[in-house]
């Protein structure tokens, strides 16, 4: 496929990462976060809200059940693969397939390592065009999807162009009242956007003027929404974020939209049974190992081709038709008493069979909830098990996931 090496302009820049003693950057709602009440933290290696002196936990994590909140997810790092063989080299990085993904419709995917099959991210992905591909992958990641995709595609070849969308802005829109509050600010139908589509828009900011955005309907709670992304690659400056968040603010009004945090976004996307990278995913965790099978269709099934492949496929295969299948699966458990937390040890009849990767108590339905990973064969919702709490083994069930169930605008079919 020819020589052609991918644009590199992010090697003139230094990154901070979510390496301890890292200088932490600041996402284009910095100011904006400061002056709104929140109370930053460092994540992903940069100062990010966790929550805001106008709710508490709980109270944000409720108000965007009911109504809706707006979150700053500007540490997720946007990405843009273009070129007549984006597609093919996403097909070989990733278990899914591009080839026919229709224009303007996103799906999620894992990177994978060679040889392994191992998560190296996790990522929505997005055909803009024919040959063009929006790509957004979690900020904790940033130096290890960097390094890989410069080496992956020095590997693959040319005829696609990388570009790394810095200095951007991104916010997530969340709720049943997400819908109304956005459709008055923009030039688009957003009744026909359904989960998993997205649309370039203009959207009216505060100063009266419009700014160009790139609107996908989807999200990380469970609930309706959209995700903003303001970028230089569609003609939108990063300043243009904050003049977006308020515009959103000052036209829905507080009884409709509030600013939320890291805090409520961790408890919410745990309800909806959403893995968090570094935690419940791996690069020691394949797909099936993940329950994430579902993002490898039929036809890369029959043909592979993909980082992983050898592996992935024969743990698809159960032992008893001649494949390997897993050791272990990821399940959804509710805990009795004292929440579970991550490093928590699964049990039963007195052996380990597990740990777990993420765990609050759920504000929606009041119960202790976890994620965790047990053996094969004690995935099954209702198997009974332990979680060891602060030295104490409490009871605990595996639950199907989503914990609570989701409300994304999907279209009726006939």
């Amino acid at each position: 496929m020819g020589d052609r090496r991918p644009r590199q302009a992010w090697l003139r820049h230094r990154h901070a990462s979510s390496d301890a003693g890292a200088e932490l950057n600041k996402t284009p709602l910095y100011d904006f976060h400061l002056a709104s009440g929140a109370k930053l933290v460092p994540f992903a290696g940069y100062h990010m809200p966790i929550s805001y002196a106008s709710l508490s936990h709980a109270q944000s994590h409720h108000f965007t059940r009911n109504n809706a909140s707006l979150f700053d997810v500007s540490h997720m790092v946007q990405h843009l693969f273009r070129g007549p063989a984006a597609a093919a080299f996403l097909e070989t990085v990733t278990p899914s397939g591009f080839k026919d993904q229709p224009a303007m419709q996103g799906k999620l995917t894992t990177f994978l390592w060679p040889g392994t099959g191992g998560i190296v991210d996790d990522s929505i992905v997005t055909r803009l065009a024919e040959d063009e591909f929006y790509v957004v992958t979690n900020g904790a990641c940033l130096d290890k999807d960097t390094k890989y995709f410069d080496e992956e595609l020095g590997k693959f070849g040319g005829q696609v162009e990388w570009s790394r969308l810095d200095n951007s802005g991104l916010l997530a829109l969340q709720g049943p009242k997400s819908a109304e509050i956005l459709a008055g600010l923009v030039d688009v139908d957003l009744a026909t956007l359904y989960f998993g589509s997205a649309v370039l828009a203009n959207l009216k900011v505060s100063t009266g003027d419009t700014v160009p955005v790139l609107i996908s309907r989807g999200g990380y709670t469970g609930e309706d929404g959209f995700e903003l992304s303001f970028n230089a690659a569609m003609g939108a400056a990063p300043e243009m974020t904050a003049l977006a968040a308020e515009a959103l603010l000052t036209s829905a009004g507080q009884d409709r939209l509030q600013l939320a945090g890291l805090g409520a976004r961790d408890s919410l996307r745990l309800e909806a049974g959403m893995c968090l990278y570094g935690h419940d995913l791996d690069d020691t965790t394949t797909p099936v190992e993940a329950a994430l099978s579902w993002v490898i269709p039929k036809e890369r099934r029959e043909q592979g081709g993909f980082h992983g492949a050898d592996v992935i496929l024969a743990q698809l295969t159960p032992k008893s038709k001649g494949g390997t299948g897993v050791t272990r699966r990821r399940v959804g458990i509710v805990v009795k008493g004292a929440p579970a937390r991550e490093g928590a040890d699964i049990v039963k009849d007195g052996e380990v069979i597990g740990t777990v990767t993420s765990g609050s108590p759920s504000p929606t339905l009041g119960k202790n909830i976890a994620m965790g990973y047990v053996k094969d064969g004690l995935h099954k919702s209702g198997t009974e098990l332990e979680v060891v709490v602060r030295g104490k083994a409490r009871k605990g069930t595996v639950t199907k996931m989503p914990f609570v169930p989701t409300k994304y605008w999907k279209q009726l079919l006939p």
